[in-house]
């Protein structure tokens, strides 16, 4: 199968991109991430992205521009629903993508972290499927969850200390 992987930052992408590859699976990575701020936190997580699908022999697709204000505008008012609007935001864009580029299917690296939701993960993939007529390939990471930050270390990619966006930088150091 034909699957893109969304690709939230290159740690938490080695895990699934390292499963679908064993399983021979064609793998590409998406980095879809109008979330992450500030931009130098965002150009951080992009080149991590970069080199571990080089490392890893993946293609990697990525929009042009930084996405900031469509996130803000969507989830301004809605704070304490963010994560959601999050999730589905950049979800429907990878399943878009997905669809317009021939992949069979789509998955993100967001499920190999254990902070996520995975249900509301699961939901907005689905719903992003079902939208775009392509597959969403939900699978839990989380068991291996300590070999990504393993190989992440040895590799020495850039390892951030929040999700992404404002608001959980704010929770992490300002609280």
């Amino acid at each position: 199968m034909k699957i893109l992987l969304h690709i939230c930052c290159g740690p938490c992408a080695l895990v699934p991109m390292r499963e679908l590859l064993a399983e021979r699976h064609e793998v590409a990575g998406a980095f879809v991430n109008p979330n992450i701020h500030p931009y130098r936190e965002f150009e951080s997580r992009l080149e991590a992205a970069r080199l571990a699908c080089v490392a890893l022999g993946v293609a990697m697709v990525r929009e042009d521009g930084y996405g900031l204000t469509e996130f803000l505008r969507a989830v301004v008012g809605h704070e304490d629903e963010r994560c959601p609007i999050c999730h589905a935001m950049r979800l429907d864009r990878v399943a878009e993508l997905a669809s317009s580029l021939g992949f069979d299917a789509f998955s993100t690296s967001m499920l190999v972290s254990t902070y996520q939701d995975h249900e509301g993960i699961r939901e907005a993939g689905e719903a992003a499927a079902a939208a775009h007529g392509v597959e969403f390939e939900y699978r839990d990471f989380r068991p291996r969850v300590m070999e990504g930050v393993k190989v992440s270390k040895e590799m020495g990619l850039y390892r951030q200390q929040y999700c992404g966006c404002i608001y959980s930088e704010w929770e992490r150091y300002g609280e």
